[in-house]
């Protein structure tokens, strides 16, 4: 679910690469099939989002979210913490539920009228969002991720790097895939960053970057950005907290 850029590799302090040959898609996928298998054993979990997202060409104001995921039946709770002009939205979805529709609670004025049905492709929702509710949650991170890097080692145009690395706290591998030619496939942006958590194998944060363009810094333009905080897993999370 998320990618980015990077022409030329920064160096970054406190960072090892993995090996001396570069790294290849094949080792990407190895880690990431790794990863899948163990979020087998997630039945739900809680944890903070730090999400930023550049949304009809203009970069947001990071925002803090409250999510809380069951995987089966697909459910997503979130209610936004930050920015103050956000704080106090929730949002409902369970899928197979609500003719697949979602439930949410605005904040501010109109909190007064409690939770109201949506569409989850509704225009509003992407008003802030580049994503929909459906695409929410670390399985579907993985996922997306394995089925970009499936395409991509079949087209073998693709720039890998892995290296060990600190992120929200904890020892992470974070893989790197860049595309420096476009035209070459349907890559989701120029530079995708994963981190996994290496004890947990769990998605930290995600990171993708546009092509570098004229004006635009030489790393390019950030499209979007997550971290993953505080994962608490298999907690139990009740049809309450998703049937509102």
């Amino acid at each position: 679910m998320v990618l980015g850029f990077f022409a030329p590799l920064l160096a970054v302090i406190g960072q090892s690469p993995i090996g001396d040959k570069p790294a290849t898609m094949d080792q990407a996928i190895r880690l990431i099939t790794q990863a899948r298998e163990r979020f087998e054993k997630v039945h739900d979990y809680e944890c903070k989002l730090l999400k930023r997202e550049r949304v009809g060409g203009v970069l947001l104001p990071e925002s803090e979210l409250t999510m809380k995921v069951r995987n089966e039946p697909f459910s997503v709770y979130l209610r936004c913490d930050n920015p103050s002009a956000d704080r106090g939205l929730e949002v409902c979805y369970v899928a197979g539920r609500n003719h697949g529709r979602m439930h949410v609670h605005p904040n501010g004025f109109f909190s007064f009228i409690g939770f109201v049905s949506l569409s989850p492709r509704d225009p509003r929702a992407f008003e802030k969002n580049r994503h929909c509710v459906t695409e929410a949650g670390l399985g579907n991170l993985l996922e997306s991720t394995a089925k970009n890097w499936d395409m991509e080692r079949s087209l073998n145009k693709t720039q890998v790097e892995i290296r060990e690395e600190v992120c929200c706290g904890r020892e992470c591998t974070r893989i790197v895939t860049i595309h420096s030619d476009r035209q070459a496939g349907s890559f989701y942006g120029y530079r995708c960053m994963l981190w996994l958590d290496k004890e947990t194998l769990l998605p930290l944060g995600a990171e993708t970057y546009d092509w570098p363009r004229l004006g635009s810094p030489p790393g390019g333009d950030l499209l979007e950005r997550y971290r993953f905080l505080d994962i608490r897993c298999n907690v139990g999370l009740s049809d309450n907290i998703f049937n509102q």
